[in-house]
């Protein structure tokens, strides 16, 4: 791809985010009965989209692979076919992506990914959308279209950006509100929270899946671990409110011990032994980002040296991260 064409190209710039309390309530499953509560935080780690009209025809798309499709039909990627469909976007047309971080990793990067291709069709339609709409046709499309068993948060995460309290009700609206925290705790949170990588999640689907089947089920055990969620989701939201970051620290501890509990697929011996070394080493609290299986370690540590050394000596990779405040924009545009 030449400069030329990238100066021509309509890019936006999404972000990936960390879930910091309630999360799984904001699956369909869930929330249609009892309604949801999520606080997630969009952070500086993004996902790039570019579209661009081309003077060749079809359908080009280049991501970890590479597509050249004569109609929307046959594309293969079913996110990019389907937001294509959802706006008729027509041929020529070339699709381009790049993250920071790849697919599988327990950041949204789906959510992210559909939300920042939306948000690059509005603008090569020319039209303002508002992030409630880009937020609400990306869960559309995984949801309603494609039958993925994923949540609302991914999408609103990165819409919004900022660190947000979402409200999931019963008929699907979605309330959104900033978590209302100091300067003070928000550059506490900055410093305190630790992300270690501890390899590509892979069964986050079978994960959702169990919990959406076992939900719509009835099962008494997963509803009682998700409504216990919920109110530890409530309880993080008035300890980060109040600028209490220690019980926060100590409340994602319960989050992870019973999110261990909820399917088991979430959770393994390696994830949980260095989750355990962990809070050996200097963390509070802490849990595994995603729905499980993989990902990222995320902890909430008191002394942050010491973690550091800790998870060098596994062999775990810090991902250094910061909060984006922006959500999902347009960085560049003929």
């Amino acid at each position: 791809m030449s400069l030329d064409s990238l100066a021509r190209m309509i890019i936006t710039r999404t972000p990936l985010r960390i879930s910091i309390g309630g999360g799984g309530t904001d699956l369909p499953s869930y929330y249609s009965r009892f309604g949801g509560f999520v606080i997630a935080a969009a952070i500086n780690k993004h996902i790039y989209v570019g579209i661009n009209e081309t003077f060749s025809g079809g359908y080009f798309l280049k991501y970890s692979s590479l597509e050249h499709a004569v109609t929307i039909d046959e594309i293969r990627h079913a996110l990019i076919r389907e937001a294509l469909r959802l706006h008729e976007v027509p041929a020529p047309i070339e699709v381009v992506s790049m993250a920071d971080i790849p697919a599988g990793t327990g950041l949204g990067s789906s959510g992210a990914f559909t939300v920042g291709l939306l948000r690059a069709v509005h603008a090569l339609k020319r039209k303002y959308v508002d992030p409630g709409i880009v937020a609400e046709e990306a869960c559309k499309i995984e949801i309603e279209t494609l039958l993925q068993p994923v949540g609302k948060q991914d999408q609103y995460i990165a819409a919004y950006g900022g660190l947000a309290c979402f409200e999931f009700r019963e008929d699907g609206e979605v309330s959104v509100s900033p978590l209302n925290i100091s300067n003070s705790t928000l550059y506490d949170l900055e410093e305190h929270l630790l992300m270690f990588f501890t390899g590509y999640s892979r069964n986050a689907s079978v994960v959702l899946d169990d919990q959406k089947v076992r939900s719509e089920l009835g099962d008494a055990a997963m509803l009682d671990n998700l409504h216990f969620i919920k109110q530890l989701g409530l309880c993080i939201k008035l300890a980060l409110e109040q600028g209490n970051t220690r019980r926060f620290g100590e409340l994602m501890h319960e989050h992870w011990l019973h999110k261990k509990q909820r399917s088991p697929g979430t959770s393994n011996d390696g994830i949980n032994r260095w989750y355990d070394i962990g809070r050996e080493n200097g963390a509070i609290g802490g849990k595994l980002v995603g729905a499980g299986g993989g990902g990222f370690l995320l902890f909430y540590a008191d002394d942050r040296d010491a973690l550091r050394r800790a998870m060098a000596r596994e062999g775990l990779r810090e991902v250094r991260f910061a909060f984006d405040h922006e959500g999902s924009k347009l960085v560049a545009r003929d």
